[in-house]
């Protein structure tokens, strides 16, 4: 994909577009249709894009192994926090209405607070699972496809 051009100009005026639209789609999960695993998939594919484009090795100078890892668990620590902090203000498990001072108010800290956990988990497991196939032996490297 490197050695194309058209295929690189494209991608990289895309690029943004597709993260703003991830982010849209997260923050917005609440008031309509999307939430934490489509933006979480959306954010994925615009991280797989980009290493396409620029290379695995390139891609991991950017999120590294340990910075991956280290997302996963903080998305599943959120969303675990989240009900166990429900649990703690006298609340079931993810019971949000005990999060703030009003039930309305609680309910939407807990739904924003939750597709958030859920997009960084989804994101950085999609991540993960493209760089586990992309590492695995015999797998091209576009960018060493422009050197002579």
């Amino acid at each position: 994909m490197s050695g194309n051009p058209i295929l690189r100009i494209t991608a990289k005026l895309l690029l943004p577009a597709i993260l703003l639209f991830a982010l849209y789609v997260q923050f917005h999960g609440d008031f309509g249709p999307g939430g934490g695993f489509q933006a979480g998939v959306i954010f994925a594919s615009a991280f797989i894009l980009h290493a396409l484009l620029v290379g695995v090795p390139a891609a991991r100078k950017v999120a590294p192994a340990w910075l991956v890892q280290a997302a996963l668990a903080l998305g599943v620590l959120l969303y675990a926090g989240v009900g166990f902090a429900g649990l703690l203000l006298g609340g079931n498990y993810l019971d949000y209405n005990v999060l703030a001072h009003d039930p309305v108010h609680g309910q939407h800290l807990g739904i924003i607070l939750i597709e958030f956990g859920v997009g960084t988990t989804v994101a950085t497991a999609m991540i993960t699972i493209f760089f586990t196939f992309a590492d695995a032996e015999g797998a091209p490297d576009p960018a060493a496809e422009d050197e002579p």
